[in-house]
């Protein structure tokens, strides 16, 4: 990610989460429905926790295949933005708009991974790079976790999960 003009910072400051989507041209993507026994999100006290989501294409299927043997790291870094605009979906359609959001609190991220793959880390940047863009450095840096695993549920390229912490 460019580092921002001093310009384009102030003005990045003074924008909402909502202004930002705009302005990057960002399309949040129609929500998928969970395909087994629980819910997109859950919201306790002032945390708002989003499931696990994999990466859809624009024909609504989940995009598959294993880092490092199926796909390169630009794929898996493209996937892993998918879900990211994905979460925020998930996130504007539980509280009704994004400038709720008080802080990004924890990603966790899982590439399904060939077992000599060792950028785990690179491809999960996708999702964390897109969330700073849109919330900002006040509320979109956040804690996180990248692993490589054997498999993911389809066979999907990558899942993440999040953690956000909303206001009234």
């Amino acid at each position: 990610m460019m580092p921002l003009s001093p310009e384009r910072t102030h003005t990045a400051m003074t924008m909402t989460a909502e202004q930002r989507l705009v302005q990057l041209q960002l399309a949040l993507p129609t929500l998928q429905s969970p395909q087994a026994s629980y819910v997109p999100y859950r919201r306790a006290g002032d945390l708002l926790f989003l499931a696990g989501q994999g990466p859809f294409g624009p024909d609504g299927q989940v995009l598959v295949g294993k880092l490092g043997r199926d796909l390169t790291v630009a794929q898996g870094y493209a996937h892993a933005r998918l879900i990211g605009l994905q979460l925020l979906a998930t996130v504007r359609h539980a509280l009704g708009s994004l400038d709720r959001v008080q802080a990004v609190v924890k990603l966790l991220g899982m590439v399904n991974a060939d077992p000599e793959f060792a950028e785990p880390p690179a491809v999960i940047n996708g999702c964390s790079d897109l969330l700073l863009e849109v919330f900002g450095a006040e509320i979109g840096p956040h804690a996180r976790s990248a692993i490589g695993v054997a498999t993911l549920p389809g066979r999907m390229s990558v899942e993440i999960e999040a953690i956000f912490q909303v206001r009234d």
